[in-house]
């Protein structure tokens, strides 16, 4: 029973439950998809996605909670605001992009994806990034290894070895920010 405990906590910390909890229902993907198409307004919003207005004031106070979207007072009318994304929300657009490249890949209709990006300064399609290896191959899932991360908990720790200390990798953006706070602590 103790080891169901570790893997919830070590579930807790994990990155992707995190991002999971902010973005993982299809209403939350479906605002951001607007937001990337230019949508800021709460009507606009519900017109798009085809939402219940109480499910839409939910998932948008949770996506400004969660600090992917920011409210802003629409000047010309009081009491009424525009949802415009923050950097951490326009920062998941390469994900957003690599969902749709799967969705448009394996369940789009036979005459193909709805929607398509183009380049604005020259009118191309947008070309979706392969991963690829060290070598410069294309990445799959047998080229991987997973080894413990800086901040894994004992959990994963003990479940993926001795934590991988790369001086040539950082620590993502919240751990560029821990470190920041870290060393202005001290430094007082």
């Amino acid at each position: 029973m103790a080891d169901v405990k570790r893997s919830r906590i070590a579930n807790r910390e994990c990155s992707v439950a995190r991002a999971m909890e902010a973005l993982g229902d299809r209403w939350s993907i479906l605002l951001l998809r607007e937001a990337y198409y230019g949508v800021k307004r709460f009507d606009e919003f519900q017109y798009y996605v085809g939402i219940a207005p109480n499910i839409l004031s939910t998932r948008l106070k949770k996506l400004v909670d969660a600090g992917i979207m920011t409210r802003v007072p629409l000047p010309e009318h009081a009491g009424r605001y525009e949802y415009v994304l923050t950097e951490k929300g326009r920062d998941f657009f390469p994900t957003y992009l690599a969902l749709k490249k799967w969705g448009d890949d394996w369940l789009a209709e036979p005459a193909g994806p709805q929607v398509v990006f183009h380049d604005r300064s020259n009118g191309q399609e947008i070309q979706y990034p392969e991963l690829l290896t060290a070598q410069g191959k294309p990445l799959s899932l047998e080229d991987i290894e997973i080894v413990a991360g800086s901040g894994a908990v004992p959990f994963n720790r003990k479940r993926f070895g001795a934590v991988a200390i790369r001086p040539d990798i950082g620590g993502g953006k919240a751990g560029a920010k821990a470190r920041a706070s870290s060393s202005r602590r001290k430094s007082k």
